[in-house]
């Protein structure tokens, strides 16, 4: 998708006032000039100067140019169903994940989102559920033991390594 500049311009100028409002609220450092807002505020400042300026200069050229185009252009492959399929199955998995990571754990999670994303690119069944297995499992390993990363062991608790 592509968005015209002016609305990127205008995101960006709103993201930026956003994190503006939102630093205020930061603890202020008795007797220092400089607290922990300082540096967010002066990129949230940037970004809205930025963005301001990008949304102007676009919609200038918009209006010089006869403001023809259009401000959202949808990309081709959006149009071929099964990569519009395989995009929603993407968007699932991470909204599935997200939902029952805790209850169901990071392995059992990892695999049934792993085996839907390879199922919807059309992975034949079995490959597709011993990569699934074999990668979550190995995701597992190398989070777990070797960056110590506490994932959830969900319904798995039993055999936790």
């Amino acid at each position: 998708m592509k968005l015209d500049d002016a609305l990127c311009g205008a995101l960006l100028a709103l993201l930026g006032g956003a994190i503006l409002w939102h630093v205020q609220g930061f603890p202020r450092i008795p007797g220092q000039n400089v607290g922990p807002a300082l540096f967010p505020g002066v990129v949230a400042a940037a970004l809205v100067v930025c963005g301001a300026l990008l949304a102007v200069k676009s919609l200038r050229a918009r209006r010089r140019d006869g403001g023809g185009a259009a401000w959202i252009e949808w990309p081709e492959w959006l149009h071929s169903r099964p990569q519009a399929l395989a995009f929603a199955v993407l968007v699932a998995a991470n909204v599935f994940y997200l939902l029952v990571v805790d209850r169901l754990g990071f392995v059992v999670t990892a695999f049934v989102c792993l085996a839907a994303m390879m199922w919807s690119l059309r992975v034949r069944v079995a490959v597709a559920l011993v990569v699934a297995l074999a990668m979550a499992l190995a995701i597992h390993w190398a989070f777990y033991k070797l960056l110590r990363v506490p994932l959830p062991w969900g319904v798995l608790q039993a055999i936790a390594w």
